[in-house]
């Protein structure tokens, strides 16, 4: 199985921007399509971002494109979330997932389909 951590998050000022890492560990990340997801204090778990285990395809949620971008380095093991223009309501804990790809278009947009999940790292944004 694939272990999860996440880091990156910190407090900004309302337009500022920040990049969040997810490092994998115990299987190559190239096998695994991944998301980001966000949950804010008294809400449910959202969906942010995914991503296809080659990277071709991706997927963002309307509440934050054009500002977030998911990428990923295989070679790196590493997946990301720029964000830019950050607003007070994307504060929240941040964490990325991962799911085995079967199919290399595969990227999940729903929480249940993914397998394994990080343990969050905290953005606040101030205004």
């Amino acid at each position: 199985q694939v272990q999860l951590v996440e880091s990156g998050g910190g407090l900004v000022q309302a337009g500022g921007s920040l990049r969040l890492s997810c490092a994998a560990s115990g299987r190559p990340l190239s096998t695994y399509a991944m998301g980001w997801f966000r949950q804010a204090p008294g809400k449910e778990r959202e969906f942010v971002a995914a991503i296809s285990r080659a990277g071709g395809v991706t997927y963002d949620a309307d509440s934050v494109k054009g500002r977030f971008t998911i990428s990923r380095d295989n070679a790196k093991n590493t997946v990301f979330l720029q964000m830019n223009s950050l607003e007070p309501e994307d504060t929240a804990v941040y964490y990325c997932a991962a799911v085995v790809a079967l199919v290399p278009r595969q990227a999940p947009r729903q929480g249940y389909e993914y397998r394994y999940w990080g343990q969050g790292t905290q953005v606040t944004v101030s205004s």
